[in-house]
């Protein structure tokens, strides 16, 4: 783990974060999995967000229903399953703390176990996001869209 720990782009969006809200940094190491999946959450959310917006200026609600499709537990459990054997060692370890987790909420709409390996994935988007891994992060998410045949890459 200790490679990612320690990489960070002096010009790259986490830096910038980090320089405008100074403050005490907390060895990434030592984040629990909840916490990761918490930002990580919102990095997938960013991501798919992101493509959808520059695939075509629609209505908010119609880019609400596109992304939904990305975002619900079910299609991030399905992403998460055809990614297992492209993780690394480091970000298996990751999922697996994720999705062993003890959250204190459960998805309306995701059976538990959908919930749960989700919740994984968004750890190791936590954790790819924080150790300033985003292109990692990008291609495992385009891999696991285009593995698990939720839709065109190219075209969310």
């Amino acid at each position: 783990m200790e490679e990612s720990v320690n990489r960070r782009d002096p010009n790259g969006f986490l830096a910038a974060v980090q320089e405008t809200f100074p403050g005490k940094r907390q060895d990434i190491r030592g984040y629990s999995p909840l916490t990761l999946a918490y930002i990580g959450d919102a990095v997938y959310d960013l991501i798919i967000r992101t493509v959808v917006v520059e695939q075509a200026n629609r209505p908010a609600n119609a880019l609400h229903h596109i992304t939904v499709k990305y975002v619900s537990a079910g299609a991030q459990a399905k992403i998460v399953e055809a990614l297992m054997d492209r993780f690394s060692e480091e970000e298996l370890a990751v999922y697996r703390r994720g999705k062993n987790s003890k959250p204190h909420t459960t998805a309306k709409n995701a059976s538990v176990a959908d919930y749960m390996k989700a919740t994984g994935f968004e750890a190791v988007l936590g954790y790819l996001y924080l150790t300033d891994n985003m292109e990692r992060a990008l291609e495992l998410v385009k891999e696991g869209i285009a593995a698990a045949g939720i839709g065109d890459t190219d075209r969310l």
